[in-house]
């Protein structure tokens, strides 16, 4: 296969030029105008930002997509599937008032928002995935698939679970009915370490599933509760938490690429990550801690999987910032270096198994040419 193009700009601009416009032509320059979307119905994918948290992507980067695809004749909305967990984004009703709150609405984006899933998180379609290893059939929304046109813009960030989050976790997850996510999600579950387990209760609070109780001011979780969902274990921060089955975090990367795959398979797609507060965490938390790295830039791609390794390569690249989590990390003097940002933040991560199956499967190349434009 050869290599993919993935065009870049950093957040430089002069006097009288704004990053929304700086957008757009990074867009152009990308290709978009080259899709047709004339009277196509355009699924624009991004995340609202769970309430508390102020790191997700402002709704004046969505407007800026949606008018351009709505210069070509396109007919776009913003769409993002209901959360696994219980937080302001489980139902349609409070997922569509989280975005209002976040300021997402007809105005500020230029486009309707529909919950990709349904009121309940039920209305989801079983799409075969095309070389599909583990998953044969993934649960998307209905309404990601009704979409002729797919379009990811992603807040690219750290995960405490996957590494980072861009478009293949944008996608992959995000587009994933509630069933879906659960199905990604439940490849292990965690066990405590007694004599590490401090009984903060920050687990706890983490837990959707209520499957975390205490005994002797120790955590104990129910494993006919647990969802493997593995939020409890970046809440920790006493490395008290671990997965109980080792390949657990292989398998939900590669589960979420085959997701993914089954979105953007046979119809036109196009994908776009912006690279700024970078925070270590999902924007899923009800709070952002300090970004880890400073703004890089944005990127925008044909190819997914050629844009998240471009971005990867950009933040591996970038100087950690000092009073973050990345920061007092590396700061500590027994820390164990794995020269690797994203795993120097949140230690118990993968993130390169996202990228080898995505790959694998055919979704796209992890060989880039990477264009960088003023």
């Amino acid at each position: 296969m050869e290599k993919a193009k993935v065009y870049f700009t950093d957040f430089r601009t002069p006097v009288g030029t704004s990053w929304t416009a700086k957008l757009q032509r990074l867009c152009i320059a990308a290709g978009i105008k080259n899709i047709d979307f004339d009277k196509k119905f355009v699924a624009i994918k991004m995340h609202f930002g769970e309430l508390g948290n102020l790191s997700f992507l402002r709704p004046n980067y969505a407007k800026a997509i949606a008018d351009l695809v709505k210069e070509q004749g396109g007919l776009p909305f913003l769409t993002d599937c209901n959360t696994l967990y219980p937080g302001s984004r489980k139902n349609a009703l409070e997922h569509i008032e989280c975005a209002n709150i976040n300021g997402f609405n007809s105005i500020s984006t230029g486009c309707q928002i529909i919950i990709g899933d349904g009121l309940k998180g039920t209305d989801d379609v079983e799409v075969p995935v095309k070389n599909g290893e583990i998953c044969k059939t993934a649960k998307i929304g209905r309404a990601v698939m009704d979409a002729d046109i797919f379009i990811s813009l992603a807040h690219f960030k750290g995960h405490e679970t996957t590494g980072f989050g861009g478009a293949i976790k944008n996608i992959g997850m995000g587009c994933g009915s509630r069933a879906g996510k659960m199905e990604q999600h439940s490849s292990g579950k965690v066990v405590v370490n007694a004599e590490k387990c401090r009984g903060c209760r920050r687990c706890a609070k983490e837990c959707g599933s209520d499957a975390i109780t205490y005994v002797d001011n120790k955590a104990v979780i129910d494993k006919d509760i647990c969802k493997g969902c593995g939020r409890c274990i970046g809440a920790c921060g006493f490395d008290a938490i671990r997965n109980e089955q080792w390949d657990a975090g292989d398998l939900l990367d590669k589960k979420m690429a085959e997701y993914a795959q089954a979105v953007v398979q046979d119809r036109p797609c196009f994908h776009i990550n912006m690279m700024m507060d970078i925070s270590p965490n999902c924007d899923c938390h009800g709070e952002n801690d300090a970004a880890i790295l400073p703004n890089i830039g944005m990127a925008a791609s044909f190819d997914a999987v050629a844009l998240d390794q471009a971005c990867v390569d950009l933040c591996q690249k970038a100087e950690p910032i000092k009073n973050s989590q990345l920061g007092d990390n590396l700061a500590k003097p027994d820390w164990h270096h794995h020269h690797d940002h994203f795993m120097d933040s949140n230690p118990n991560v993968h993130w390169k198994e996202t990228l080898e199956h995505a790959e694998k499967i055919g979704m796209g190349t992890r060989e880039y040419e990477l264009i960088t434009l003023k």
